[in-house]
């Protein structure tokens, strides 16, 4: 870990009530959430 980095981990649930998920529907949510996290704090995905 670099000098002034932090790690953290975050979970999320998701629980569609009408119908299972797709892989390529769950893929766009994980997309979704990585792009506001990264839009809102300038944190990136390790490796």
């Amino acid at each position: 870990m670099e000098e002034g980095k932090k790690s953290i981990a975050l979970t999320i649930t998701i629980q569609p009530v009408e119908k299972t998920l797709t892989d390529e529907e769950i893929d766009a949510i994980a997309a979704q959430v990585i792009g506001q996290v990264q839009q809102k704090t300038g944190g990136v995905l390790r490796g």
